[in-house]
């Protein structure tokens, strides 16, 4: 070994050499950490992403049952407005029950039944035809 300076030519060597295979090792490294980062934000874009639209799919979901929700209670609304009007209906009819007496035979009028008048088609139509030109229904065109 040939003395360089106060060091010895070896030990420059070496260090050289250590720097040179230390700096590819940190270069391999550094790649190696850069694509293990690269793939976890992709798999967290896509995670990201899918559960963007399973949001978006389920909040469509949930405004389709909120409006059925809301015209189903339109509806009972409706219906529980029919229901007190048919009760008031009811209540009225059965107070007004009492207020009414029940009929007896006696109460009840008898009519003779009137006889029908039997006309002939004949004369059911001449009078027709007559009473048109009396109301000039059959009048003479120029």
């Amino acid at each position: 070994m040939k003395p360089y300076g106060n060091q010895l030519n070896f030990k420059k060597k070496v260090t050289y050499e250590s720097k040179k295979k230390f700096e590819k090792t940190s270069i391999i490294n550094i790649k190696l950490i850069h694509q293990i980062f690269d793939s976890i934000n992709i798999s967290l874009l896509v995670l990201i992403s899918t559960l963007f639209f399973l949001s978006f799919n389920s909040q469509r979901k949930w405004s389709n049952t909120y409006k059925n929700l809301s015209k189903t209670r339109a509806i009972n609304n409706s219906l529980i407005d029919y229901i007190s009007k048919i009760e008031e209906f009811y209540i009225s009819e059965l107070e007004s029950i009492n207020t009414y007496r029940k009929t007896k035979p006696e109460d009840l009028i008898y009519l003779d039944k009137l006889p029908e008048k039997k006309e002939s088609l004949f004369k059911k139509n001449l009078s027709s035809f007559i009473q048109g030109f009396s109301d000039n229904k059959y009048q003479r065109g120029y």
